[in-house]
């Protein structure tokens, strides 16, 4: 059954599901998988390439007539204008803004009448967005994968926190991988999930099948947090290179594009950093986009109906 809320209707999409941009696995292949099983694509920014990524929407319109959406990754985008014009041109109507001061782009986003989203770590940047004027917010768990504040708190402490100070919808991100914790972020304050190292696993993520082998085989623990005391902190998957970083023998840095390259595509898993979350811990297998999107909303319908017992 469908969910009807703020965010379904703010997006267009049959469920408040959206897939996270991550740098050079968001993409067409992933994204309109995504939005083919009735949540949001989103095409990523951060990768820094541009020309790629705009080959990456005109793929969009032949794989899809269902709505996606564009991340601007300011912090890794060297022309943010160039990004709006390019959303602007591909009729791009949801745009997630992170990495940067949401007060940058929002006003122009708006006058093209995009509807956007900004992604926060804390109340303090939840409060600067809503300032900005955004439409809602991507709440981020330090739990999840990827670029994280060195002190930043879960999902479970941060989204009721924020949830509590705005009326914005809410898009919530780390730790969400099926229906269970897409009814505990409902709970908590949200209308929206993000999922990351779920898709990073799933069978269209264009990643090598070693990284997703490695999500599989994670336990809750294979995770490390790297650059704490030297921003910005990474959460990535234990292998021995981010073991050794852990240890505080050298800076962590996401390195060279061939050593990524050759990670992402290649499957050294020593080359560079395997970003994920903490949630890989609770995925077992590799399965397609469209599964594990059916799965999460009935698992999340019957949890939701379960729990109706207790107040009756």
């Amino acid at each position: 059954m469908p969910i009807r809320n703020r965010v379904t209707e703010l997006l267009g999409v049959e469920h408040p599901i959206i897939q996270a941009p991550m740098g050079w696995i968001a993409r067409a292949q992933l994204a309109s998988a995504v939005s083919n099983a009735g949540g949001l694509g989103v095409i990523e920014t951060s990768s820094g390439q541009i020309e790629a990524v705009r080959a990456e929407m005109h793929k969009m319109h032949d794989l899809t007539d269902k709505p996606w959406g564009v991340n601007i990754a300011q912090l890794f985008v060297r022309d943010p204008r160039e990004v709006i014009d390019l959303v602007v041109e591909e009729g791009v109507r949801f745009v997630t803004t992170s990495a940067g001061d949401p007060t940058k782009h929002t006003d122009a986003l708006h006058e093209a009448g995009i509807t956007v989203f900004h992604v926060v770590p804390s109340l303090r940047a939840a409060m600067k967005a809503l300032a900005a004027g955004v439409d809602g917010l991507v709440v981020e768990g330090n739990e999840g994968g990827g670029f994280k504040a060195p002190t930043g708190a879960a999902s479970m402490v941060l989204l009721p926190l924020v949830a509590s100070k705005v009326d914005v919808p809410i898009i919530a991100a780390g730790g969400i991988c099926d229906g269970r914790s897409m009814a505990a972020a409902f709970v908590l304050g949200a209308e929206g999930v993000q999922m990351g190292t779920r898709m990073v696993s799933a069978a269209e993520s264009p990643i090598h099948d070693n990284w997703k082998q490695l999500i599989v085989a994670s336990t809750e623990n294979d995770t490390l947090l790297l650059n704490q005391d030297a921003p910005p902190a990474l959460r990535v998957l234990r292998t021995e290179t981010a073991t050794r970083m852990a240890r505080g023998e050298q800076r962590a840095s996401i390195g060279n594009l061939d050593a990524v390259m050759d990670l992402y595509f290649g499957g050294d898993m020593e080359a560079a950093f395997a970003l994920g979350g903490q949630v890989a811990g609770r995925i077992d297998a590799v399965i397609p986009v469209a599964q594990v999107i059916a799965e999460t909303i009935a698992e999340f319908e019957t949890t939701i109906r379960a729990m109706q017992h207790l107040v009756e």
